[in-house]
């Protein structure tokens, strides 16, 4: 599979947990994890993902559709498409932002069922993300009428799979590499996607950052929530590279997947 580099990047709590709990936004939290977080700042805390970024150079992050709204929640209604809905379900890679001056990489998220609805597309508010721009990874059974919302706002999207209601991702990260060349992906998504990838075998490299807390919870998200094993399938191997001990309790562990 000729793929880009898939490297996963997460903080939890000792137990596993990446939210409080499972009615929390992964990308926004509150104000019980950004308490657990000020627990044991350090200044080394913030640079990790500034360090993977220089380490690594992804030119795409990925995220789920569960970043950005919950489970279950509903969506701005769109307007139903009329007419013949062939021609969108295929690539949209509109020239005025694939080859735009000033690029520097793609937020990309999977968004099959057609729910975000986009507040910032080209750029956010921090300095940090200038240059980057939406990317939606969807499949053929994603609602017409949304991707008609994504070329009205000019959102570009890559269509992988989806016969059985599912983005095909191993599909949709080819795409990315052949279609805009894209070499590293940095996943900072939740632990649905991260499981879908980890039991796809996509997953390179896995960078978790232990924060001194326990959540506990039956239904709290995880870092990688999948489906169970079979019995003819083993788990994932991981070779250690790294471990970082800070002085507030915070560790940083960087694991390569061993392929077997």
């Amino acid at each position: 599979m000729n793929r880009p580099k898939v490297v996963v990047l997460n903080s939890a709590s000792v137990d596993g947990r990446i939210a409080v709990s499972p009615d929390v936004l992964l990308l926004y939290g509150d104000k019980r994890w950004q308490a657990i977080e000020e627990w044991s700042l350090v200044p080394e805390s913030s640079s990790f993902f500034e360090w993977l970024k220089f380490k690594h150079k992804p030119q795409a992050t990925l995220e789920g559709s569960g970043s950005f709204l919950r489970e279950g929640a509903e969506s701005e209604p769109l307007p139903p498409f009329e007419g013949d809905p062939g021609g969108l379900y295929q690539d949209f890679l509109p020239d005025a932002v694939i080859h735009r001056q000033g690029h520097r990489g793609w937020f990309t998220a999977v968004d099959g069922r057609g729910r975000v609805r986009w507040l910032y597309k080209d750029g956010y508010p921090d300095e940090a993300w200038r240059g980057w721009h939406a990317l939606v990874l969807v499949g053929r059974h994603t609602p017409a009428s949304y991707l008609a919302y994504l070329q009205r706002e000019n959102i570009p999207y890559l269509v992988a799979g989806g016969t059985d209601q599912r983005v095909d991702l191993g599909l949709a990260l080819e795409k990315i590499k052949s279609e805009l060349g894209v070499t590293c992906v940095l996943s900072t998504a939740g632990g649905r996607l991260n499981g879908a990838l980890l039991r796809a075998g996509l997953v390179d490299e896995v960078n978790i950052e232990f924060l001194p807390a326990i959540i506990g919870g039956f239904q709290t998200p995880s870092l990688f929530d999948s489906p169970e094993l079979k019995l003819d399938e083993w788990p994932t191997r991981l070779k250690l590279v790294s471990a970082r001990v800070q002085t507030e309790g915070r560790v940083w562990l960087c694991y390569q997947v061993v392929r077997e």
